[in-house]
C-alpha cells in the first residue's frame, strides 16, 4: 500500500497543475469534445461559454459566504476550545489521522461548509500538537471526509428535490428525505463510511523509518498579516463600546435565530440561503461582539479566493455541456446497458465522470437530472434511488475534484500535488462502498 500511495503522490507531484490551470484545461477539453463529438460550431460554443460564464454568480456568492462564515463558526472561541480539548487527548500520529477524519466527516454530514473548514482546522491543530504526523496525509484525511456531505443534512440534490417548487417538480414530484438520505440503505452507508474511512487513512500513514513531512512550525508561528484596524478609539468612547457590545450581538443574533425558528414553524424548508443565514447569526452569537465577528470574518475571506476565480470557468463548462448535448451523450452511453435495477449504478458512474466538468451538486443536477429522471421513468427504475446515485457520484468524485480542495489548501498552505496522491487512494475505497450500496439497494 505504501508503494501504491508513493506512486500516486509522485504522479501528482510531477504532473498535476494548480487548480486554476486545471479549470482552464477542462474548459479547453470540453470545447474540443463539443466540436469533435457533438459537431458544435466553434462560434456557437464560444457564445454558449461566454453567456454561461456568469450563470453561477449567485451560487458563487452563496458558496463564498458559506465558506467564509463557516470559517468564522469553526474558529469561534467556543468551537476552538472544544477542538483544543479534543486534540489534547491525542498523542499518536495514527490516532490523529482518525480524529481528523472523524471531525471532518461529522462536520460535513451536518453541514458541508462547516465540515470543509473545521476538518482542516482540527487537522492543523493535531499536526502542531502530535509529533511525527505526516502533514499532507492528515490534511488529505480531513478533506476526504467531505464525501459524507453527499449522505448528510446538506446534501444538495436530496434537499433540493424535497423542496416544493424545485426545478424538476413537474417531472418527478417531491421526494421526501425519508426516501433519500434517511433511507435505511443510506444510513447504513453513512455508518460504513464514517467507520472505515478513518481506518483506511490511518493505515496510509508512513510506517516507522519511512519519511514523514511534518507541519512547518516556524511558518505557522510566523506573524500573520494584520487585519485592518477597525477600532482605534479609546476604550471609553461610544464607538468602542458599540463595537465591543455583547448586547448588540446578542439582540441581533437572537432575532436571527428567531427567524430561523419561525421559518420551520411556518413549514419552510432548508436551502442554501437559510443555511447561510443560520451560520451568520449563530457566528455572531458565538463571537460575542460585532468587532470580533468582523475580525474573524476577515480571516475567513482568505479561504474563498479560489472559488471566486474558478467558479465562473466551471459555469462556462456547464454551459457548453448543456448546449452541445455532451451530458446527454455521456449519460446515454451508460443507459443503453441499464436495467431498472442497474440504472442507478450507471447513474453513479456517469455522475462521477460529469462531476469533473460540473463540480457543483446543484448545477450538476440541473444538467444531469432531467435526463436521468426521464430514463428512470422510461424503464421503470426508482426515481429516488436514481437521484441519490447521482448525488453519491458527485460526492465520490469530489475526492479528486481540485475545485473543492481549495479551502483545505488555503488553510494548510499546502499544494494540490501534496495531498492528491492520498485522496486518489481514498477515492478508490469510497467508490467500492458507494457502488456496493447502490447495487444492493437496487
Amino acid at each position: 500500500m505504501q508503494r501504491i500511495t508513493a506512486f500516486f503522490t509522485e504522479l501528482m507531484r510531477r504532473y498535476l497543475p494548480d487548480p486554476f490551470v486545471f479549470a482552464i484545461g477542462l474548459t479547453l477539453l470540453t470545447m474540443v469534445l463539443a466540436v469533435t463529438v457533438q459537431g458544435q460550431a466553434i462560434t456557437a460554443l464560444t457564445t454558449s461559454w461566454g453567456k454561461g460564464f456568469w450563470a453561477l454568480l449567485a451560487f458563487t456568492t452563496q458558496m463564498a459566504v458559506i465558506l467564509a462564515m463557516g470559517y468564522v463558526l469553526a474558529t469561534a472561541p467556543l468551537t476552538d476550545r472544544l477542538l483544543d480539548r479534543l486534540v489534547s487527548h491525542v498523542s499518536s500520529p495514527r490516532t490523529a489521522i482518525i480524529v481528523a477524519t472523524l471531525v471532518g466527516g461529522i462536520g460535513s454530514w451536518l453541514n458541508w461548509g462547516f465540515g470543509l473548514v473545521v476538518g482542516g482546522i482540527v487537522a492543523r491543530k493535531l499536526a502542531l500538537r502530535v509529533k511525527g504526523v505526516h502533514y499532507p496525509l492528515i490534511i488529505a484525511s480531513a478533506y476526504s471526509a467531505f464525501t459524507l456531505y453527499g449522505l448528510g443534512l446538506s446534501a444538495s440534490i436530496p434537499v433540493l428535490i424535497s423542496t416544493k417548487g424545485h426545478p424538476l417538480e413537474a417531472q418527478m414530484g417531491i421526494i421526501p428525505l425519508s426516501e433519500t438520505i434517511f433511507s435505511p440503505t443510506m444510513l447504513i452507508t453513512s455508518l460504513v463510511t464514517i467507520v472505515t474511512l478513518p481506518l483506511l487513512n490511518a493505515w496510509l500513514h508512513p510506517k516507522a523509518g519511512q519519511p514523514v513531512k511534518e507541519i512547518d512550525r516556524a511558518l505557522d508561528a510566523a506573524p500573520k498579516a494584520a487585519a485592518p484596524v477597525l477600532d482605534t478609539d479609546e476604550s471609553g468612547t461610544l464607538a468602542h463600546r458599540l463595537n465591543n457590545s455583547r448586547l448588540l450581538s446578542f439582540v441581533i443574533g437572537a432575532i436571527g435565530m428567531g427567524y430561523v425558528a419561525l421559518h420551520f414553524v411556518q413549514g419552510g424548508s432548508i436551502d442554501l440561503n437559510l443555511i447561510n443565514f443560520f451560520i451568520l447569526f449563530l457566528g455572531i452569537l458565538l463571537l460575542g461582539t460585532p468587532i470580533r465577528y468582523v475580525e474573524k470574518l476577515n480571516e475567513g475571506i482568505r479561504t474563498i479566493s479560489g472559488i471566486i476565480l474558478q467558479y465562473p470557468f466551471y459555469a462556462g463548462i456547464m454551459a457548453i455541456m448543456a448546449s452541445s448535448g455532451l451530458v446527454d451523450t455521456l449519460s446515454a452511453a451508460f443507459v443503453k446497458v441499464a436495467t431498472p435495477a442497474t440504472l442507478p449504478f450507471w447513474g453513479l458512474i456517469s455522475s462521477f465522470v460529469i462531476n469533473f466538468f460540473a463540480p457543483s451538486g446543484g448545477g450538476h443536477w440541473v444538467i444531469q437530472g432531467p435526463f436521468m429522471i426521464e430514463a428512470a421513468k422510461t424503464i421503470g427504475a426508482s426515481v429516488s434511488h436514481t437521484s441519490v446515485a447521482v448525488m453519491l457520484g458527485n460526492a465520490w468524485n469530489d475526492l479528486v475534484q481540485p475545485f473543492w480542495i481549495l479551502p483545505a489548501l488555503a488553510l494548510s498552505r499546502l499544494k494540490l500535488k501534496d495531498i492528491m496522491g492520498y485522496t486518489v487512494i481514498m477515492m478508490f475505497w469510497i467508490g467500492i462502498v458507494y457502488s456496493v450500496a447502490i447495487l444492493v439497494w437496487g
